[in-house]
């Protein structure tokens, strides 16, 4: 069953989703991860919408046959189907294997505040 947040940020999540597909379509692959990253930070306090995210930056990564990216999306997804749910995330982490998945980044204001009116706190 889906968490209250889970169900309030999917609009947010999914749009970032369907944008990625869309950039990734029309061969920006960069824009494309880039849409992933901000659903991954929307969407990481939610232990479906952590794992959705991290699950498409694999595919993601398959299709440019990025060793390196796949390997790194494995451990996250381990990591966000485990540790999610008792809160060991680290806010604002945009996810790829390029940063450490213990870091905690900046959240950029428009997306801190769909974060905040999914919460219920705005």
């Amino acid at each position: 069953m889906l968490s209250q947040f889970s169900k309030n940020i999917a609009d947010s999540v999914q749009a970032e989703i369907a944008m990625a597909a869309k950039k990734e379509a029309n061969g920006d692959v960069a824009a494309s991860f880039r849409h992933l990253e901000t659903a991954h930070v929307l969407g990481q306090e939610s232990t479906w919408w952590h794992v959705k995210a991290h699950i498409l930056m694999f595919g993601w990564a398959f299709r440019q046959k990025d060793v390196k990216e796949c390997l790194g999306q494995v451990f996250r997804i381990i990591g966000a189907a485990t540790k999610t749910a008792i809160g060991l995330v680290p806010a604002g982490n945009t996810g790829g294997s390029n940063i450490s998945p213990f870091k905690t980044l900046p959240i950029k204001a428009e997306i801190q505040h769909a974060i905040l009116k999914a919460k219920g706190q705005v």
